[in-house]
């Protein structure tokens, strides 16, 4: 299997940024990997002592499908954020004081609308990353699932409608579900596999358009008895991936 595609999201529902490569950490996520998130005005989220929450506390497609359309980039050595929306000035805020991260929030907070809950606030907390699950891990996707899907319902769905880390080829459809409890070699790094990824309204939402123009939870239920895509892995020995790297299951090195 071939590594085709390798993205981070550093604001968690904002937008994809693709790289080339990325070395990987054990116990940790891709780096900057939802580092960040717009957390709603009644989300019980302390950056002081921060702990997992489930994604409805925080601005996300699932709810908020109009994030789709801001066009975002973070420069990880400077902290600014700059935001594009879809009409008027963009904007570029300072990630790294609490006069940037307020303007961020007002910046969102306005675009949402009615949507934004009491007052958001543009939160980060160090080592703590805004994943849909509570294990820093890595999100996996074989592209000849999503292609089974595609076949399915006779629609191409974008890659990214399912926001994972890394996508890779060369696969039968749904043969990561047979990694689980498994390591896995994915370039220079080691991981292992511990849970199907169950999708969410989040995946009806058109990345280019924000349109819910498809029920893929839905569909995948329908023609496959589930509503999985991808797996999730933890890594167990840091390294470097690159888009061109193999991804081998190690198969009787089970632990």
């Amino acid at each position: 299997m071939r590594v085709e595609n390798i993205y981070r999201y550093p604001v968690k529902g904002l937008t994809a940024e693709a790289l080339e490569e990325v070395t990987l950490t054990p116990g940790a996520c891709l780096p900057h990997d939802r580092r960040f998130a717009l957390a709603q005005g009644d989300a019980p989220f302390d950056p002081a002592a921060p702990t997992w929450l489930q994604k409805r506390h925080f601005g996300c497609l699932m709810v908020n499908e109009r994030l789709a359309l801001l066009h975002t980039a973070f420069d990880p050595k400077s902290g600014q954020l700059a935001i594009r929306p879809p009409e008027g000035p963009p904007m570029l805020g300072d990630t790294r004081t609490e006069a940037g991260r307020a303007e961020i929030a007002g910046f969102l907070a306005a675009y949402l609308g009615e949507e934004a809950r009491g007052t958001p606030r543009f939160v980060e907390a160090p080592g703590h990353h805004f994943t849909d699950v509570a294990v820093k891990c890595v999100s996996i996707i074989g592209l000849s699932s999503l292609h089974a899907l595609e076949r399915a319902i006779g629609q191409r769905l974008d890659p990214l409608r399912f926001r994972a880390n890394v996508y890779v080829s060369g696969s039968r459809p749904w043969s990561e579900f047979d990694w689980l409890g498994q390591e896995i070699q994915l370039g220079g790094a080691r991981l292992k596999v511990f849970k199907r990824i169950i999708r969410c309204a989040a995946t009806e939402v058109n990345p280019e358009t924000a349109v819910r123009d498809a029920k893929p939870p839905q569909s995948l239920r329908e023609h496959f008895g589930h509503a999985d895509l991808g797996v999730y892995a933890e890594v167990i020995e840091g390294g470097r991936i690159a888009v061109g790297d193999a991804l081998e299951p190690l198969e009787g090195e089970l632990h």
